[in-house]
Formats: C-alpha cells, structure tokens, sequence
C-alpha cells in the first residue's frame, strides 16, 4: 500500500434520532447523527410503523371503505 493516501480511521460516536448511540469507526473525523437505527428500524424491531404522507390512506379509505377488506376475502 501507498503511504500517505489513506483517510484515517478514527473512533467517533454515532447519535441516532430516537436517542440511542453508537461507538464506531470511521474516515469521518466528526461525530454525526442519523435519523434511524437498528434500536429503532422496523426490521429489527418488528414494530411497523405507518407514515401517511398527505392524506393518502384517509383518502382511500373514504374512497373505498369496507370495500377494501371485502376484496381479500
């Protein structure tokens, strides 16, 4: 390896939104925060969380109603 080109790796804490913190490396020198984690994500949570963005599920609900949950059946 090249001496000399390489970033370095250094400790630096990552803060996710929901709180939690993380002790980590990286070329980054600064410590940053993130929006969502592995303590918060839905994947490993298992808790789904729903974002309606606009209306839009309100709006499909007055659209179809009950029709929705007939369909399946």
């Amino acid at each position: 390896m090249k001496q000399g080109i390489h970033p370095k790796y250094e400790a630096v804490t990552v803060t996710c939104a929901c709180g939690a913190t993380i002790e980590t490396k990286s070329t980054k020198a600064e410590d940053f925060s993130i929006e969502i984690c592995s303590e918060c994500h839905p994947f490993f949570t298992g808790k789904q969380k729903l974002v309606d963005s606009a209306g839009r599920i309100e709006r499909f609900r007055r659209k179809y109603g009950d029709k929705a949950t007939i369909v399946g059946k």
